[in-house]
């Protein structure tokens, strides 16, 4: 979907290696028998994480790798030694509740609730089911761990919570809360979708995080979003890395996507992480936005332009495609995630996406040189979009929950002639088609030509399949070749493509040569949109292609503004077509107003 991702260095916090000491205590201590009949503590002895010792009438814990270090002057919150009870006064450590994951249903449906509660100095003597806000709906089974109720019909999402309390032998509690989604699958405005990518590395140079889709009033807006990106390496599997980008594809960023604090002040929920929670970064962030606009689904987008290298190589073979979709699946929809600085773990991103966006650039070529490439490509693209619809579909038995599946499709006519549109859109919830990069600076002398014209100018210099690029020609040959057009997305660039030293020619710059690519702010000839539209340069409307560009007698810039976007919408709804999207929240100005302008699709 992006052309480039900017890096910066990482700086790990300070305390990493107190942070990682009591993940891994936290994530290896192991059940043990009642404190108190543990042995003596020995100096001489060597103790790793979950051993328990006596030691001066008092139970402790080891939450790492120790000898010689006295439990009652080593325990405590930075300490080697966790201490559990006084022995002789029968001190008891309160139980640890489990709700389970957040989900989504559908309205009428049956819902179980599926509690636990483990202590570690006694066991579990009760459970106990409250609803705490929503819709009234009776529990069933509410003093057991495992509770059912019938999720109440509604016309629009509404949110549901219920929280778990455990009591121990002793009487102490432990509580757990879990949201219940009533989603209706109906996104209002005849059913169009409205959506967006959010960019993990956006956090960075372009400082914009998730706070900022709600402040600038996008999240309202939005139906769906895109997380830009996840990567499938080279053991076919999806994985969370954190490391530098090489070149080849291999790059990863856990630190921005999961174990990132965030304050009070850049919070969604004016909430602050704390240091030893198992899911902050941006997934956190995106749960908490997710909760405050409950129409939003959010989606793991997996490769992009950056990230593709692997997808043609591991979907060969139905092992192959099997072991991406369960590893795929296993990581963001279940939500286990590694364990790296003191956050993930087993469920930790659980509930935080409701679906799978497979962004591979591109099935036959035309990506990036290191990618993997094969005359299969045409039909393991299909062959993996279905072995991914079936384990999703797999997972919604389990679950109860719907979850969704979509792609990215190059729009030109070179890309879909190396795909089967009419067999693998019958697996998608709907296909973001890239209506966008049409032309760019790689095109460096130009001629300069429209990135995002809806419809073809016969004029237009280009030559062979690039002439016909143009969304009209992209939705008229997807309509033939059988997908329907409910599921079919038209893409809206926040950003302008451009060229410099271009003279007028008598057209205002159109189509004529140039000197080079025009400077951008973190790649040549590409700008954001909140940069170019406070430019006072002369704008142009295109009366055949219906395309903007603007002018100043040396920079030509191509891009969509409200007016462009405004005749695409028109468009989208009177073909019936699915809805718009947008590469990429960034790009957009502080009040949101092209993803306002998108929005309208759905009036």
């Amino acid at each position: 979907m992006s052309t480039s991702i900017e890096r910066v260095p990482r700086k790990l916090a300070a305390g990493l290696g107190t942070l990682i000491a009591w993940a891994l205590y936290s994530s290896s201590a192991m059940a043990q028998t009642a404190p108190c009949s543990s042995p003596a503590w020995s100096s001489a002895a060597v103790y790793t994480a979950g051993n328990r010792v006596t030691h001066q009438s008092a139970a402790y814990e080891a939450k790492w790798w120790t000898q010689n270090e006295n439990p009652a002057t080593r325990s405590g919150e930075w300490d080697v030694w966790r201490k559990l009870q006084d022995c002789t006064g029968g001190a008891n450590q309160p139980p640890t509740a489990n709700a389970g994951p957040d989900r989504s249903v559908s309205p009428g449906a049956a819902v179980s609730l599926q509690g636990s509660g483990t202590d570690s100095d006694g066991s579990i003597a009760s459970y106990r089911w409250t609803q705490t806000s929503g819709p009234t709906v009776t529990l069933n089974g509410a003093t057991s761990a495992t509770a059912t109720f019938t999720a109440p019909q509604v016309t629009t999402s509404t949110s549901l919570t219920f929280r778990l309390t455990v009591t121990d032998n002793l009487g102490a509690t432990g509580t757990d809360d879990v949201t219940v989604v009533v989603s209706t699958g109906n996104t209002g405005g005849g059913g169009k979708q409205v959506g967006s990518y959010f960019t993990q590395w956006g956090i960075y140079g372009r400082n914009y995080h998730v706070k900022n889709i709600e402040t600038s009033g996008a999240a309202s807006r939005l139906t769906f979003i895109n997380y830009a990106f996840g990567n499938v390496y080279d053991d076919g599997r999806c994985n969370i890395i954190t490391r530098a980008e090489s070149g080849n594809g291999d790059g990863g960023d856990g630190y921005a996507d999961y174990q990132k604090s965030y304050d009070a002040a850049t919070s969604v929920d004016g909430v602050g992480d704390t240091w030893d929670q198992p899911l902050k970064g941006n997934f956190n962030q995106l749960k908490k936005l997710k909760a405050r606009n409950p129409q939003i689904k959010l989606f793991i987008s997996l490769g992009g332009w950056t990230w593709s290298k692997n997808f043609s190589r591991f979907s060969m073979t139905a092992a192959q495609r099997q072991t991406m979709a369960s590893s795929c699946i296993d990581l963001y929809l279940k939500g286990n995630l590694p364990v790296a600085d003191g956050a993930g773990g087993v469920g930790a991103a659980a509930g935080v996406f409701d679906g799978i966006d497979i962004d591979w650039e591109y099935p036959g070529g035309g990506g990036q040189p290191y990618n993997t490439v094969s005359p299969q490509d045409k039909a393991n693209f299909t062959l993996l979009l279905a072995e991914f619809r079936r384990q999703l579909s797999a997972l919604t038995a389990q679950t109860g929950r719907q979850y969704y599946l979509t792609i990215a499709a190059g729009a030109g006519a070179d890309k879909i002639d190396n795909t089967e549109p009419g067999a693998y859109s019958q697996h998608l919830d709907w296909i973001n088609l890239m209506t966008y990069d049409y032309h760019g600076g790689w095109e460096a002398q130009g001629p300069t030509n429209f990135q995002s014209n809806l419809y073809m100018d016969p004029n237009n210099p280009a030559t062979g399949v690039v002439k016909t690029y143009a969304t009209e020609t992209t939705i008229n040959k997807l309509l033939a070749a059988g997908v329907p057009a409910s599921k079919l997305m038209v893409g809206i660039p926040y950003y302008g493509r451009g060229w410099t030293g271009v003279a007028s020619g008598g057209t205002n710059g159109l189509y004529q040569p140039a000197s080079g690519p025009a400077r951008g702010t973190y790649e040549q000839g590409i700008e954001d949109y909140k940069v170019l539209a406070p430019r006072n340069a002369p704008k142009f409307y295109h009366p055949v292609t219906k395309q903007l560009w603007t002018y100043n007698g040396t920079e030509f810039w191509s891009f969509d503004d409200a007016t462009v976007i405004a005749t695409k919408a028109a468009y989208v709804k009177s073909l019936g077509l699915g809805g718009l999207f947008s590469w990429s929240l960034d790009g957009d100005d502080a009040n949101a107003t092209l993803t306002k302008e998108i929005a309208k699709v759905r009036n």
